[in-house]
């Protein structure tokens, strides 16, 4: 009996089944929208390195990775939830259709406790290693996008990308209140360029995929005041954004480096919200989209590399 029992316990496991098991974990991942947070914790890491004088050592790099981390987790958590709230709308729209909520491939139960699990594990890595501060500010974050932003604002207003930008400019704050257990002035500008840049971003996006949003019933700001509004209000955010780049250098907290990054990447967003204004198609407008990445990304890796060479 021994001998027949053996071979079953080791049997290896079946191709169809190894992929099944890592089309599942491929769906979970997939719920965290690993793009969108890879970015909230670049950002907030950005906001940890300006917090350190100098050069961080051991300790200040250990604080970097665990907060990073709880960050991540709970950045993460939210990105599940709100995929969990939304599956009817992802469900009517071509850009969010594939999710695993939408397409049923994950039920409501499973996504629930994978977000509940996520959000757990990383307020207790926040609390227990970083501090009280980065936790309730992180956990603030999660609520004002899973529940304000998504439940109240997304499907009430077209202001809602402006009001609910807020949560989405705090992962600076977040770093540099880990870093520090306070939030400085230095991070409220970090926070206030997110907050500008997030409107053109996110508007630019809704530009060519407006019908998406039509279907789905959400008051974007193409669906209720047109192409033509719409495009006038990227280009002013341009500008007001490019006018917020500036002060980072103006009160010191960067040098010429990061001053140089801010003029040519500032002026490059302007030019493509004024090419939008001036002649729109969806290809510039999907462009101005991916710019709006790189431009955001790119200026705090100014910010970054400005810092060591100060």
């Amino acid at each position: 009996m021994q001998a027949q029992i053996a071979p079953q316990a080791s049997a290896p496991q079946t191709p169809a089944a190894a992929t099944a098991a890592t089309s599942v974990w491929a769906q979970y991942y997939a719920l965290t929208k690993p793009r969108v947070v890879q970015l909230i914790v670049f950002c907030a890491f950005i906001g940890m390195v300006l917090a350190v004088p100098g050069v961080p050592g051991w300790q200040s790099w250990r604080q970097m990775l665990l907060a990073c981390i709880g960050i991540w987790l709970v950045a993460a958590a939210a990105a599940a939830f709100n995929c969990l709230v939304e599956r009817g709308i992802d469900a009517r729209m071509k850009r969010t259709a594939w999710r695993p909520t939408a397409r049923g491939e994950l039920t409501q139960r499973q996504a629930l406790v994978f977000s509940t699990l996520l959000c757990a594990v990383g307020a207790a890595i926040l609390l227990l290693a970083v501090n009280a501060l980065t936790l309730w500010l992180t956990l603030a974050t999660f609520v004002g996008y899973a529940v304000i932003y998504t439940l109240v604002l997304k499907p009430l207003t077209p202001q809602n990308i402006v009001i609910g930008g807020a949560s989405g400019a705090m992962p600076p704050v977040l770093g540099w209140a880990a870093m520090t257990g306070q939030v400085g002035h230095e991070a409220l500008l970090l926070f206030l360029i997110i907050f500008l840049w997030t409107p053109p971003h996110f508007w630019a996006l809704a530009l060519y995929r407006v019908e998406d949003y039509r279907r789905a019933g959400l008051p974007m700001l193409p669906v209720t005041h047109g192409n033509a509004f719409t495009r006038l209000q990227v280009f002013l955010y341009t500008v007001v954004l490019l006018t917020a780049t500036l002060l980072p250098y103006v009160v010191g907290m960067s040098g010429a480096l990061y001053l140089f990054a801010a003029v040519v990447l500032g002026l490059g967003f302007c030019g493509y919200g004024w090419a939008l204004l001036r002649n729109y198609s969806d290809a510039l407008a999907r462009k101005t989209f991916r710019f709006s990445l790189i431009h955001l990304s790119l200026l705090f890796a100014a910010l970054l590399v400005d810092h060591y060479l100060a």
